[in-house]
């Protein structure tokens, strides 16, 4: 009976049970039974309430099997398993998926790397899946948890380590490709699984032994994490970029891959030009925020960093970056600044530190002493040389971003940067220049003036009030009228990247006397209306600052080239009539100055302006194609070359040239006159009564401000004006005599020069430039201004005040008047 019992049973069994049964075969090595698994299929389609039924039996068989390690009978459940999730896209198909889940879960628990590679390639089959409706229950932070636990897989034989990282990798892709498109699961962007899936991601692409280099395609575990990391910065949405960003920074700093920084340059290229572009503002601000958090590191991982920056910016600055350009700049001028500071800090370390060493070589032995200074040298130079790297990083981003930028944005980060620049005696409210020194203060004058020649590098201004307006134009001016030699050159360098407008530079390279200017091809355009006036207006100041520059005693050949080559792009750019004789005047001047030597400049300084005017005239002669003026030009470079050949650029700027110990003013014919070029330019539309009145530059606030003169020294010097505009009380006490009346009676000599003044007042008003009277009458009526500022801050007391008497001050008490007793003038009251 019992056996009768267990006969019938069999055929009473559910048939999902029996179909299920039938699938599998009497030895697993057989495999799949197709026709079994056909009816299987047809019965779950004809009747998909029963699926979750056939799931749940499919999972009990599986874990069974598992536990008895017959995983022949696993993998035909698995492909059991796939086979059905391919032909059912039912809504019944929920419940299935759950036991599926659960079952892919199961295998990748165990401890099999067969098993784990099958469970993660038939989840890889269900994540290529797209279902009908959305999941509101269904979850995968343990699918995430165990495929980035796979990604770091340290078995002992290298190919199967291989082949479970790269198991690992398709199972994070295939969530990925499963969740980022489903809005409900917007959790898998959330910190704690972006914490655990972007760092094996980066784990993979950093690990590249020669077992990993071998393989090939999709089993290549750096390139198949590669591209999972670029398919999840693709999906990666407006809000998420964050939490994207954040794990690759903390991934790096806790790997130390900022020193060296190539695999953090190659994630941030993969990272910008896999992310969409309207995005890109939200990695500058991750890097640069991660840059202040690593201020006070060592140079070395402040420069890595800011080289991802350069990076970054570099394929960002042409898309949208938005409001974080201004934020860009600050950033980086700031850690310019921190990196200055470190840098002298050490050099005041070090020299300290040398000072109390040979303190103690009195006490210590002679050999120990100069070892520690030896060791002190190299620690403070390799600091330096660091701290520089830094430096040299932060301008070329600068450089290199504003060089991307469009002209209007350029435009405003010029302003921005020259801004930055601190100059003495003015008000800098970013830069304590007392505390930092001038050492410091020339250093971080020198880096934003060279990331300033990095921005305006191919600037191409429509007109040159865009690219010099005055805001900008006085600053840099003031900066070139400093004593040091190297801050002079980099202004000019700045001015030649602003004006020159159609690449011309390249060929006026190098100061010398050229034979044929027609033959260099350079291109120009009419001077329009716009520049007309910006030369009107500002013109007068380029001369004065090149007339100033030429007289520096630490000019050197290159300072001369670069002055010749200002000269020659105002002529190619900005040249009307007017400028031309404006730049005739300026250069006479210039010839005068080196003659008289009213200030004494060395022999090599003033041959050297002589050669300067020597190649600008030969230029302007036959660029404004003047026959006569080209004849006289000419002349006096061949008796130059015959008689004073120091006078000549090819000459005075060779080593070891003979200067003469005087220059002969009165050997003439060596020399460029006035009254020649005059008569060259007859008959022209140039107005050459204009050139009998000489040039004289006007002496403005910017020579009280930045010549040679801190804060101090002005304060000083206008303390010693006003002290000296005082009486002196012992001319006041002055004996009166027979011959001080008889000067006071006999004023003869008086009228003849006050005559004399009035035609000299008379005829520069008459022939002298507008512009240049006006800088005239500008620069008496601020002295005058000045001056009774002055008066009334020591005269002028403070009105009554309708509050009433003040207690707290000493003195005398003003009685209170109200404001509607006050009596006002007419004109104030309407």
């Amino acid at each position: 009976m019992p056996a009768g019992v267990c006969g019938c049973c069999g055929p009473l069994r559910p048939r999902y049970k029996r179909l299920v049964d039938n699938i599998f075969p009497e030895d697993p090595k057989d495999g799949l039974v197709k026709a079994d698994m056909e009816k299987l299929t047809f019965y779950a389609v004809s009747a998909p309430e029963k699926l979750d039924r056939i799931g749940a039996y499919l999972a009990e068989r599986l874990s069974r099997d598992v536990v008895r390690h017959r995983y022949g009978y696993v993998v035909i459940a698995m492909e059991a398993l796939d086979q059905l999730l391919m032909a059912c896209h039912s809504q019944s198909i929920k419940p299935f998926v759950e036991s599926f889940l659960h079952m892919v879960a199961k295998l990748l628990e165990s401890r099999e790397p067969d098993l784990q590679v099958l469970g993660t390639n038939s989840f890889v089959k269900f994540a290529n899946i797209e279902e009908d409706t959305p999941s509101y229950h269904r979850r995968y932070d343990f699918f995430v948890s165990q495929f980035s636990a796979m990604c770091h897989s340290t078995h002992d034989d290298p190919e199967t380590r291989t082949r479970i990282r790269v198991a690992g990798i398709k199972g994070l892709q295939g969530v990925v490709r499963k969740t980022v498109n489903d809005e409900l699961q917007a959790i898998i962007w959330e910190p704690q699984h972006m914490d655990k899936l972007i760092p094996s991601l980066l784990f993979n692409m950093q690990d590249t032994d020669e077992d990993t280099e071998r393989a090939s395609g999709e089993e290549n575990p750096a390139s198949l994490a590669e591209s999972c990391f670029r398919e999840l910065l693709g999906r990666a949405a407006y809000g998420n970029m964050n939490n994207a960003v954040r794990p690759v920074l903390v991934h790096l700093d806790n790997h130390r891959l900022w020193e060296p920084n190539e695999f953090a340059v190659s994630c941030f290229r993969i990272i910008m030009y896999s992310i969409q572009a309207q995005h890109s503002h939200h990695v500058i601000q991750q890097v640069l925020g991660h840059l202040d958090t690593h201020s006070k590191n060592t140079p070395r991982v402040r420069a890595g960093i800011v080289q991802v920056l350069l990076e970054t910016v570099a394929i960002a600055a042409k898309g949208s970056v938005g409001p974080t350009v201004l934020e860009v700049f600050n950033t980086l001028l700031k850690h310019l600044r921190v990196s200055v500071d470190g840098e002298l800090a050490d050099g005041r370390r070090g020299s300290s530190s040398s000072v109390s060493s040979s303190r103690a070589r009195d006490r210590d032995s002679v050999s120990s002493s100069r070892a520690r200074d030896r060791d002190s040298v190299s620690s403070s130079r390799a600091r330096d040389s660091d701290e520089r790297i830094v430096q040299n990083a932060i301008i070329q981003t600068i450089g290199f971003f504003g060089g991307n930028l469009p002209d209007y944005q350029r435009a405003e980060v010029m302003m921005f940067i020259m801004g930055k620049v601190p100059v003495y005696g003015t008000p800098c409210h970013t830069i304590d220049t007392v505390k930092i020194g001038h050492q410091g203060t020339k250093r971080i004058q020198t880096m934003l003036l060279s990331s300033l020649i990095m921005v305006t590098s191919g600037f191409k201004c429509k007109t040159i009030c865009a690219g010099l307006p005055a805001a900008f134009l006085e600053p840099l001016c003031s900066v070139s009228l400093m004593e040091d030699s190297e801050l002079r050159l980099l202004v000019l360098e700045i001015l030649h990247n602003i004006i020159d407008r159609h690449d011309n530079r390249a060929k006026l390279r190098g100061i010398r006397i050229i034979p044929n200017v027609a033959a260099l091809k350079i291109k120009r355009e009419k001077i329009s209306k716009q520049d007309v006036m910006f030369m009107k207006k500002h013109g007068q100041q380029l001369y004065r600052h090149i007339y100033l520059g030429c007289k520096e005693e630490d000019n050197g050949q290159k300072n001369f080239e670069l002055l010749f080559t200002a000269l020659a792009l105002i002529t190619i750019e900005l040249a009307n009539e007017d400028v031309i004789i404006d730049l005739i005047r300026l250069s006479l001047a210039l010839q005068d100055m080196a003659l008289a030597n009213e200030e004494n400049l060395p022999m090599f300084i003033r041959c050297g302006i002589m050669a300067l005017v020597a190649a600008y005239l030969n230029f302007l002669s036959q660029m404004i194609a003047s026959p006569g003026l080209c004849q006289h030009v000419s002349k006096v470079i061949e008796l130059r070359n015959l008689e004073a050949p120091y006078l000549l650029p090819e000459h005075v700027f060779r080593e070891k040239c003979p200067l003469p110990t005087a220059l002969q003013a009165d050997d003439r014919a060596v020399f460029f006159g006035v009254v020649e070029v005059t008569e060259a330019l007859c008959g022209s539309a140039y107005s050459v009564e204009r050139l009998s009145v000489p040039y004289v530059p006007q002496v403005t606030d910017e020579d009280r401000l930045t010549r040679r003169k801190s804060f101090v020294d002005t304060i000083s010097l206008q303390l010693d004006i006003l002290s000296n505009s005082l009486p002196d009380k012992s001319h006041l006490a002055e004996e009166i005599t027979f011959e001080t009346l008889k000067k006071a009676i006999d004023t003869t000599g008086l009228e003849e020069q006050e005559r004399e003044r009035r035609r000299q007042v008379m005829e520069k008003f008459q022939k002298a430039p507008f512009e240049e009277i006006a800088a005239h009458c500008e620069s008496k009526n601020n002295m005058l201004h000045d001056r009774l500022t002055q008066i009334f801050e020591l005269t002028i007391r403070p009105p009554p005040s309708p509050s009433g008497p003040s207690s707290v001050t000493p003195g005398p008490h003003y009685q209170s008047v109200p404001v509607y007793e006050m009596k006002f003038p007419d004109l104030c009251v309407y």
